[in-house]
């Protein structure tokens, strides 16, 4: 996809001269947004995969880009307007994550990366989603990457990416959590019993609980019951025959 040529192709376009005497932001309101969006920049130069600070400098790039589409798009005549002014949003975002993705210890990014591109690159972004795995050591990256596949209708996907993946004692319980969901989305309840039974090996057993109470209504009858057997018969040695009424003894 070319999106980061689009975007610049985007951010580049001169105003139209119909903006002329437009509303404009005054001075002091450009330099309170400035200094916010710095403010947030440096958040995440410390720590990329601060999940509020990018959802709000997404926030900020995302309209910035759809004002400069309106800018040489009247939003009431142009047609498709809406749908460009939400893709002229999406590169920028775009734009932000493939920025912040460069530092080696940012996986958050990377699901945002994996989340734009999920349906018009999907080998790409379930590279995006093991890579963000790979660089997360607690699971959170991991966690959201099942989830994100299986809400994209691929949870056989999903189970392959958690498998490789997931170390029960290392990383946060609701890894687990999603993978037996995604088993059982996959048609395979037999490997969710496995995944589950798994969980009880996790130190936190706080978490754990919660996660079974969780889960109960996943599966077709309460977790904590044992698999039901058949009751053994209660005739024991040869059945006798006994004759009709009129045979013979």
């Amino acid at each position: 996809m070319a999106l980061m040529p689009r975007l610049r192709e985007i951010m580049r376009r001169p105003v139209s001269a119909s903006e002329i005497g437009a509303h404009r932001p005054t001075m002091a309101g450009r330099h309170e947004s400035t200094a916010h969006e710095d403010t947030l920049r440096s958040m995440l130069s410390d720590d990329p995969n601060d999940e509020q600070a990018f959802a709000a400098l997404a926030e900020v790039v995302r309209r910035r880009a759809a004002e400069a589409y309106e800018a040489e798009h009247d939003p009431l005549t142009a047609p498709g307007a809406a749908r460009e002014r939400e893709r002229a949003a999406n590169l920028a975002v775009w734009a932000l994550g493939e920025e912040l993705a460069g530092n080696p210890r940012a996986w958050f990014p990377l699901i945002e990366l994996a989340r734009l591109s999920v349906d018009d690159d999907h080998e790409g972004a379930t590279r995006r989603l093991a890579t963000a795995a790979d660089r997360d050591p607690t699971g959170r990256a991991l966690a959201a990457g099942i989830e994100l596949l299986r809400t994209d209708g691929k949870p056989a996907e999903a189970l392959n990416l958690g498998v490789g993946h997931w170390r029960v004692r290392e990383q946060i319980p609701q890894v687990g959590a999603q993978l037996v969901r995604a088993a059982l989305e996959s048609g395979r309840p037999a490997e969710a019993r496995q995944h589950l039974a798994a969980l009880s090996e996790h130190p936190d057993t706080d978490a754990v609980t919660a996660i079974l109470s969780d889960l109960e209504t996943a599966f077709d009858r309460p977790l904590h019951e044992p698999e039901a057997t058949p009751e053994p018969n209660p005739v024991s040695g040869p059945t006798k025959v006994v004759p009709e009424p009129d045979e013979k003894p």
